[in-house]
């Protein structure tokens, strides 16, 4: 399986790889060898399949692209190894050779054993099944007789070995149209794509195994892309480190915005884990009548008294303060949404550093159906700010009526790219990764996008996909944690991509440390365990 500690961070999409093919080709490695050596690590994760269950049978299904001549590559040298290989081609044998082209047709004619049509063949006959179908450009649901050849393989129960991805997978954006091959492993090539990480897609692959072909990392430097795996690589070099000549008031001044008596523990959540990810001081502000309650729960963490936007307008007066978190148990409604207008106009416009705000939850559902209001305050603001929808969150912020979108749809629904100058309308986007960086960039802020593979985007079209997160995180207040930990970071001067991906990673790594049975008040105390590895005190 991918280490997550060891694979390269930029993730390409279907479009991008076949860039990076074209450019190794252009200075002068033959498309052959690429897929040689693709073929040879597709042989290579069978052959360790079928050892670890004593088998030697396989059948190999092949389809019409450059994904099926890795197929034939892979089918000879298992051939060659002495393993029993059956295969079986999408379309006629007898007519492939004038159909396959380039690469393919090559494999195909290396290709010595017999050729069967992909139906004939029984995926019940093998102890693997290798899928090499479909690549990862498929960006339209399987028919027909590719559909019918699927679905036998999925009723099969026998184990599968994908090559690039299962066919029927977007390797884009995760997507899975009417069916997609359900491997328990899948070798792909160079670097993942965003559809190896994000669900249903992820789900699909099984264990990941990224293997090399050849490509040099140089390619990157033209191709740019703007897709990364969130692991620490990504954002290490900005996390504040603490040094010895340091002290708590040049670490930051976080503020949690508590919600009424009834509902101030998610503020304390997030006020503490702001703590424990190094923020110099935290102070809750307090509704009056919660005052006592915040007070008899909190110790290292301050407490102010903030009733209305006229008290949180004189409480940031204060420029010492250098980030806030509002929403989590804070209240929906039109108080709420003045509070978050006058946060986001009492951030400090032109030099000094940018207030950092974290709008969560209920900051968030104020404005619902209505993010063009929030787009306008924050583009009008100084404010470092960040969005923290869930699904649901991100769908009633988002939604717009549906004659509107379906305009919007025939023009950008098939889109993994936001190419136009003009703010795009987010619910026209199908997918998690293209609506939130659709939302990012029409918002003005960066955007966390939460779920079990978090994406967070930036304005800049730069965007991040979480694998870390296990499942123990759906628990009640995980998010509350999670808002305080970018608010920890905000406050410190980190910039607000690298500190949400920061975060969002953190928060899973906690998680795990932790194991079976978290509660969300287990998270900021498995942070110093998290930490330990990541921040080094320096002299």
């Amino acid at each position: 399986m991918c280490n997550p500690d060891e694979d390269p961070i930029e993730l390409l999409t279907p479009a991008e790889m076949g860039r990076a093919d074209a450019l190794t080709i252009a200075a002068g490695t033959h498309g052959y060898d690429l897929m040689l050596r693709a073929g040879k690590n597709v042989a290579l994760a069978a052959e360790d399949l079928l050892y670890s269950c004593e088998g030697r049978r396989i059948s190999v299904f092949c389809g019409p692209g450059n994904n099926g001549g890795d197929g034939y590559v892979a089918a000879r040298l298992l051939r060659e190894q002495g393993f029993e290989v059956r295969l079986g081609a999408l379309g006629n044998p007898t007519f492939l050779p004038h159909l396959l082209r380039g690469d393919a047709a090559r494999a195909f004619a290396d290709w010595t054993g017999e050729t069967l049509v992909a139906e004939a063949l029984d995926p019940r006959d093998g102890d693997l099944v290798i899928d090499a179908l479909f690549g990862a450009g498929l960006s339209r649901p399987l028919d027909g007789l590719a559909l019918q050849i699927v679905q036998k393989i999925n009723a099969s129960g026998t184990p599968v070995l994908a090559v690039d991805v299962p066919s029927g997978l977007d390797g884009a954006n995760g997507a899975i149209g009417s069916e997609c091959v359900q491997a328990c492993e899948t070798v792909t090539f160079f670097r993942l794509k965003p559809g190896h990480l994000l669900l249903p897609g992820r789900l699909a692959c099984g264990n990941l195994h990224l293997t090399q072909i050849g490509i040099e990392d140089a390619v990157l430097t033209e191709i740019r892309p703007k897709t990364f795996l969130n692991a620490e690589s990504l954002w290490r070099d900005q996390m504040p480190m603490p040094q010895v000549s340091g002290h708590k008031y040049g670490r930051g001044h976080l503020v949690v915005a508590s919600g009424p008596m009834m509902r101030t523990g998610a503020a304390r959540l997030a006020a503490r884990a702001g703590l424990r990810v190094g923020a110099g001081l935290v102070t809750v502000a307090s509704p009056s009548d919660a005052l006592a309650v915040n007070a008899a729960s909190l110790t290292a963490i301050m407490l102010r008294q903030a009733d209305d936007a006229a008290q949180w307008r004189e409480l940031l007066s204060d420029r010492r303060f250098s980030a806030v978190v509002i929403g989590p148990g804070f209240g929906v409604g039109d108080a709420t949404r003045e509070i978050v207008e006058t946060l986001l106009a009492a951030a400090p416009k032109g030099g000094g550093r940018p207030l950092g705000l974290v709008l969560d939850a209920d900051a968030l559902m104020s404005f619902a159906s209505d993010w063009e209001g929030l787009a306008k305050l924050v583009q009008a603001s100084g404010a470092e700010a960040v969005l923290t929808p869930h699904e649901g969150e991100f769908n009633r912020l988002f939604n717009k009526k549906r004659d509107e979108a379906d305009v919007w749809n025939e023009v950008l629904a098939e889109s993994s790219s936001i190419t136009s100058d003009l703010p795009p309308d987010v619910s026209a986007f199908r997918y998690k990764i293209d609506r939130a960086r659709a939302a990012a960039r029409a918002v003005g802020a960066c955007v966390v996008y939460k779920g079990p593979d978090t994406v967070v985007a930036a304005p800049d079209g730069r965007a991040c996909i979480a694998r870390n997160a296990p499942p123990t995180l759906a628990t009640a207040g995980s998010g509350d944690v999670l808002a305080g930990l970018i608010g920890g970071l905000l406050a410190q001067g980190m910039a607000s991509f690298e500190a949400s991906a920061c975060a969002v990673w953190m928060h899973g790594e906690a998680a795990n440390l932790f194991g079976p049975g978290l509660i969300a008040e287990d998270l900021p105390e498995s942070l110093p365990r998290v930490l330990a590895g990541l921040v080094q005190p320096q002299v």
